[in-house]
């Protein structure tokens, strides 16, 4: 079999294992964003924040939603990287953003975040701030999905179809 047979298989595979529900239940949280008129801050660590970044200009053109993505000012992340630490950068960027209730946070990330294992801290620290503000959660994570997925309104987790 070719590899491009093989990759688009898996495509096939990872798709068919998708929950619809999950989706559907997103959408919805999404919609409510935009109908109160909140903002969307998109966020993760590496792959994710490339995903985050390019997901606002969708969300802002095609969603007509007001979108942020705090990790593509590097000159702002490298300053609270540099006084701060790593793990409070989005947090950060948050509070002086003024991420209020009516907001929503989305978050990209592999794993999902997992402060105890000391992994995408910076994402957990998001997401528990979020929550204690009564805004909005939402995830696309891999693997088991890790605190995004437990704390979040709705989150679509990728399966793993081959490792």
């Amino acid at each position: 079999m070719s590899f491009t047979k093989s990759f688009l298989d898996h495509c096939a595979a990872v798709i068919g294992a998708l929950n619809p529900d999950d989706i559907d239940k997103m959408a919805a949280v999404l919609a409510d964003v935009r109908q109160r008129g909140g903002r969307l801050f998109l966020i993760g660590s590496g792959g994710g924040a490339g995903h985050a970044s390019h997901a606002v200009c969708d969300f802002r053109k095609l969603c007509n939603i007001d979108a942020y993505a705090p990790y593509d000012n590097v000159s702002e992340l490298t300053a609270r990287i540099n006084d701060d630490g790593w793990e409070s950068t989005i947090l950060n960027t948050l509070k002086v953003s003024r991420f209020a209730a009516r907001d929503a946070l989305f978050v990209f990330s592999v794993g999902g975040g997992d402060q105890d294992k000391n992994i995408s801290v910076n994402l957990v620290k998001a997401v528990q701030y979020a929550k204690e503000l009564g805004a909005s959660v939402v995830g696309v994570v891999g693997k088991d999905g890790g605190y995004t997925r437990q704390m979040a309104d709705a989150a679509v987790v990728i399966p793993n179809v081959d490792a």
